[in-house]
């Protein structure tokens, strides 16, 4: 393999500040130079803080001509994009011959590309970040041990959330945003499918967030879990093709998913059409529109609640009202899609104060039979932001990422084609690495005879 020397980073956003802060730390060390892409040149300039080994660069990712330029001058592609944009920049990386790394989930026209990746001799990782990432990582290095030692696993249950620190928890929704706003909105829509005492489960996103568990997290107390929305298409690559329960789920506080799904109930998630008049509409007057008629009796925050079937005082009503739904305020967004009224009104509502911390948690839970004895591993990461920008989203989506880029710089990762980071190659020297960084996961097993 040729001698690498240039890292592109394609997206200067929220979880790119510690990528960057890595990278350019180990490209100091070992002589890398480092560009860094964003349509707000300036954004990518302030992320690079005058380092000498990086340059900031703008760039309109949908301008063919100026991406392909960019990439053709790199070794090494780091996509921070959103997730439907990644597969232009990786036709672009297959034709001229570059490897390229992104935290999202592999899509089916990424994993197509996997042949030509091979046969160019290209590493194509996607889910190289917190979750998806760190927590396939985690996942495979228990199981992988629970096998060793020649255990059988009959159930695997894995959580994350990415919510607010404690201390900073001041709204009624008990969440703030730290990863990309669209996401939240737009988060669960599909059908989530996972596998539970050997019967498939299906969940349609208008029941998902009313189909919710309480979960217990160690040392931190009661969540809401929802399904991921599927669960099932890890069971082959972690190896778990006969296991008889298997579920992936996001966690949130305790109290959110009924008011999200009041969101969804209204249709304030939806993306489908624009709303023509929303430059001029007022909130409580599309509020009004969405009751389809004016209510039978009282304000309209009253047929709201006779509609979600919710008392007018609920603990749902109340993080409605907090929201701003019921104001006369207007929206001021020319044909605006529900989603995007709703994600813009979110993003004041919900966002960071200076001086904020977020907060990661991920659980795994693994049951398996030993020696003829039933037993259940415990295994919980919590982890703390800094502030508001350095963020331990940022840093559980970004150092994975960092220390991949590493490791392929180094030409210490051999496997070419399209992959997730669930390989020993992979995930071994980058959890001992995270370990530095504080991310270690607290162990208890639990004999459950």
């Amino acid at each position: 393999m040729k001698k690498l020397n240039h890292i592109l980073i394609i997206g200067a956003g929220r979880s790119a500040t510690d990528l960057i802060d890595y990278v350019l730390k180990k490209a100091k060390e070992h002589s890398w130079s480092v560009t860094v892409a964003d349509a707000d040149p300036d954004l990518a300039s302030k992320k690079i803080r005058n380092h000498p080994n990086g340059r900031a660069a703008w760039l309109d990712v949908t301008k063919n001509n100026d991406r392909h330029d960019l990439i053709d001058r790199a070794d090494l592609v780091v996509s921070l994009l959103p997730a439907h944009l990644h597969i232009e920049v990786a036709h672009d990386c297959i034709r001229l011959k570059k490897h390229l790394i992104t935290a999202s989930y592999v899509s089916k026209e990424m994993y197509s590309l996997g042949d030509e990746a091979r046969n160019r001799e290209l590493i194509f990782m996607g889910e190289m970040g917190l979750d998806p990432g760190i927590d396939h990582m985690s996942a495979m290095e228990k199981i992988n041990e629970i096998k060793e030692m020649g255990g059988e696993l009959v159930s695997f249950k894995s959580y994350t959330g990415g919510l607010i620190a404690p201390e900073n928890d001041t709204n009624p929704w008990n969440y703030k945003f730290t990863w990309n706003p669209r996401n939240v909105v737009l988060a669960g829509q599909g059908t989530a499918q996972y596998l539970e005492d050997e019967k498939y489960k299906y969940i349609p996103y208008n029941r998902l967030f009313q189909n919710y568990w309480k979960v217990d997290i160690e040392g931190m107390g009661p969540y809401e879990m929802y399904a991921n929305r599927d669960s099932l298409l890890y069971r082959k690559t972690y190896g778990l093709d006969k296991i008889p329960t298997l579920i992936r789920g996001t966690l949130r506080n305790v109290g959110f998913c009924d008011a999200w799904n009041a969101l969804i109930k209204i249709g304030l998630t939806d993306s489908s059409f624009p709303i023509l008049e929303s430059k001029n509409l007022s909130y409580l007057g599309l509020m009004e529109a969405y009751l389809g008629s004016a209510p039978r009796s009282g304000s309209v925050k009253e047929g709201i609640a006779d509609f979600l079937g919710e008392e007018p005082d609920s603990e749902v009503m109340k993080k409605l009202e907090w929201l701003g739904l019921f104001r006369k305020k207007r929206i001021k967004l020319e044909r605006a899609t529900p989603a995007l009224i709703l994600e813009r009104l979110l993003l004041k509502k919900w966002k960071l104060s200076p001086g904020d911390k977020d907060m990661i948690i991920m659980q795994h839970e693994f049951e398996y039979k030993l020696k003829g004895q039933n037993k259940k591993l415990i295994s919980t990461l919590v982890m703390k932001g800094e502030d508001e920008t350095h963020t331990a989203m940022s840093r559980l989506v970004g150092v994975p990422l960092g220390i991949f880029v590493k490791e392929v710089m180094l030409g210490n990762i051999t496997q070419t084609g399209v992959n997730i980071p669930v390989m020993k190659q992979v995930y071994k020297p980058v959890l001992e690495e995270l370990k530095e960084y504080g991310v270690e996961f607290r162990e208890r097993i639990i004999d459950l005879d």
